[in-house]
């Protein structure tokens, strides 16, 4: 064979190797096991369940080695817990629960739920009790037997499930529960990651997310760190206590202000916008479901027929008022709340009523003396004569005369004077019809009338 044709075949030979060698090189990266990693930490409150949810779909789908949760928390909602421990059992991909460095009330039973449970050095997990929190600045109450009974059981199921022991699982939880040689009667069961680990209730230790990996197999993963997305946050943030009592307060403050001001405006629009807010964030964390959304737009219907229709303001508003408030109430418990979180959500939307209606009369004393409040309530002095609209040849001649109501003046209405229909507006009062009235004042195209007390009205038919 000639060299030239033997020079040939050695060259093409080199570049068919080389192609093989890349082409497994590429398919030894496809191949790479893939590892999502899951953040656990700060407040676990419901919009984490969405999030926890979303990533063990993603990696089911995509065909994932594992999920791991990496738990830094000293815990939260008991109910938000729940829901994250039934999607860790119910998981077909793997999930690791990595303890870094403190799993604590709730963040316990989320460890517990996962099918490895790892822990640094330094780490602890347990302290369960559940607790009662109060508003603002008080301290947490202690809760009923029912209550601990029931977060014992979950907490024992769970560590069943995973073939933990389980009275290690009840002693975080009941300080009744006494176990010979590692707690005694009387105190909540807390374990340091040693301790964990002499009582197998930990598979085992590992100081780095590396070493962790390492000996569950999974060294040469990649690793695929996830982060709430942008409406994860935003319904975690309307979730929020504080966020969702003040929506429920402005919520109501529109609609009280709503019904003592004319048509539909400014009041209304945001009192509708700050509720539709709430049960949307509560409609993806599922606490709220077609039941109560059909009862909060029941009362809505009532009020807006209450405002519309009805004069006055009687059973159809208080109706309304009622079936807003209780869909409000059943939208902040979960499946497996007990009465105590019941009455604590009840007493969650009475503090943001009180608050709306204190608000609602502070804007209805003072909001109407300010440029942008006569504005909104109709007392803005528009002044007399054509350049403003007005007719004062027929309506200055109202002025201090006197009649009565034929229509609710809420503040626009009816009121016959001398015989004749007039449209008048009241000073801001909710004047009845029939009730006797004083032109005080013409404002442009407006008449304005005031409520003459029933003891002047006598006096002046004597």
């Amino acid at each position: 064979m000639p060299r030239s044709m033997t020079n040939w075949l050695g060259r093409l030979s080199f570049v068919a190797f080389a192609l093989l060698a890349s082409l497994a090189s590429v398919q030894a990266q496809e191949k790479r096991p893939a590892v999502y990693v899951v953040p656990i930490e700060g407040m676990i409150d419901l919009g984490l369940a969405p999030f926890v949810q979303r990533v063990l779909d993603e990696a089911t789908l995509a065909g994932a080695a594992a999920v791991v949760l990496e738990i830094n928390t000293f815990g939260g909602r008991v109910d938000a817990a729940v829901q994250i421990r039934d999607a860790l059992l119910n998981s077909k991909v793997r999930t690791v629960a990595y303890v870094n460095r403190r799993a604590i009330s709730a963040g316990a039973l989320i460890g517990l739920a996962a099918e490895n449970l790892v822990m640094a050095g330094g780490g602890t997990i347990g302290a369960a009790t559940p607790l009662l929190m109060g508003q603002s600045g008080e301290a947490a109450q202690p809760v009923t037997e029912k209550t601990v009974s029931y977060v014992r059981k979950e907490f024992r199921a769970t560590a069943e499930s995973r073939k933990r022991p389980p009275r290690l699982a009840e002693a975080m939880v009941d300080a009744d529960v006494a176990i010979d040689g590692v707690i005694e009667k009387g105190k909540l069961l807390t374990l340091t990651t040693e301790e964990a680990l002499k009582h197998k209730l930990i598979d085992f230790r590992a100081d780095t997310m590396e070493s962790a990996l390492q000996q569950l197999g999974l060294e040469n993963a990649e690793l695929r760190r996830q982060s709430p997305n942008w409406a994860e946050k935003l319904v975690r943030w309307l979730t929020n206590p504080v966020v969702s009592s003040l929506l429920i307060s402005l919520g109501m403050l529109g609609i009280i202000v709503e019904v003592w001001t004319p048509g539909f405006g400014v009041a209304g629009g945001l009192g509708m916008a700050s509720l539709a807010l709430f049960f949307w964030g509560h409609w993806l964390v599922q606490l709220v479901g077609w039941e109560e959304l059909l009862l909060a737009l029941g009362g809505v219907m009532l009020l807006a027929l209450e405002i519309l229709v009805i004069p006055g303001f009687g059973v159809a508003g208080v109706l309304g008022i009622v079936a807003i408030l209780a869909g409000l109430v059943l939208s902040m418990v979960g499946a497996g709340d007990t009465s105590e979180v019941v009455l604590q959500a009840a007493g969650r939307v009475v503090f943001a009523l009180l608050a709306a209606l204190i608000a609602s009369l502070v804007l209805l004393r003072f909001l109407p003396r300010r440029p942008f409040g006569r504005q909104l309530v109709l007392e803005t002095d528009l002044g007399a004569g054509h350049a403003h609209g007005s007719a004062p040849d027929s309506d200055l001649r109202w002025l201090g005369k006197k009649g009565q109501a034929s229509s609710p003046l809420r503040p626009a209405g009816i009121a016959e004077i001398e015989g004749e229909r007039v449209d008048v507006v009241s000073e801001g009062d909710l004047i009845e019809p029939g009730q006797a009235v004083e032109v005080t004042r013409v404002e442009g195209n407006r008449i304005v009338v005031r409520r003459i007390p029933r003891i002047t009205t006598e006096r002046s038919d004597e």
